[in-house]
């Protein structure tokens, strides 16, 4: 029986999920009773936030920056294997171009977010809230978008070949539109709780999928 070489993609998106996740905590008000400002804040609050938490920003971006080296992982091994499969199709290459326009945009965030932990940069105002303006962007919607994409790259072949459950299928389905919707963010206040409500469940489903992509073309799938 022919088996698919490869790391174990739940567990690669498992390490994703907590190096990304142990960053945000560090900017949480888990620590204290401040969390990293949203864009619609002032920007003395904004300004005030990076000049007094350098260090946990600093902490944050190094670990968001690490976290998408696994996911480039997960990226390059799930889309392998579902060529693996005999899959040649359209979605493949969506989830592998949405999953490396996620990493590198969160890259780019994580870069922003460490030029605002360097000392002084916070206290020029304009120069700080134009690098905090591209951290928001890349690292909001500029990456929850193409995170959708990935997960309905992914869900559509395999609802059609039978690879993934129709439920768990469904599930990325419902996933990419809410991120495709998250891009409303960047002009509607509003529409900001779409970053977080495709970012967390993501995890989940990322880790969910990766655990249940059969690794060998003899394997059978649960309903």
């Amino acid at each position: 029986m022919a088996r698919h070489r490869a790391p174990q993609p739940g567990v690669v998106a498992v390490v994703y999920a907590l190096l990304f996740l142990a960053g945000l905590a560090l900017v949480t008000n888990a620590f204290d009773s401040t969390h990293f400002p949203s864009p619609y804040q002032p920007a003395s609050e904004i300004d005030g936030y990076f000049a007094t938490h350098m260090t946990r920003v600093a902490w944050c971006a190094a670990l968001q920056f690490d976290s998408m080296m696994a996911l480039g992982v997960y990226v390059a091994t799930m889309t392998s294997r579902l060529r693996f499969h005999g899959l040649r199709v359209a979605g493949v290459d969506i989830a592998w171009f949405g999953g490396i326009a996620a990493c590198v945009m969160t890259m780019v965030a994580a870069t922003g977010q460490w030029a605002l932990s360097r000392p002084g940069v916070a206290d020029n105002g304009p120069i700080a809230r134009a690098v905090y303006d591209v951290v928001f962007a890349a690292g909001g919607p500029g990456y929850t978008v193409p995170l959708g994409l990935l997960c309905a790259g992914i869900a559509v072949p395999s609802l059609i070949s039978g690879l993934l459950s129709r439920r768990l299928a469904w599930a990325g389905i419902v996933l990419g539109a809410i991120g495709a919707l998250s891009s409303l963010s960047l002009v509607i206040p509003g529409a900001l709780p779409l970053v977080p409500l495709t970012r967390f469940p993501a995890f989940v489903w990322l880790a969910w999928a990766g655990f249940r992509m059969p690794a060998s073309r003899g394997d059978t799938v649960a309903a």
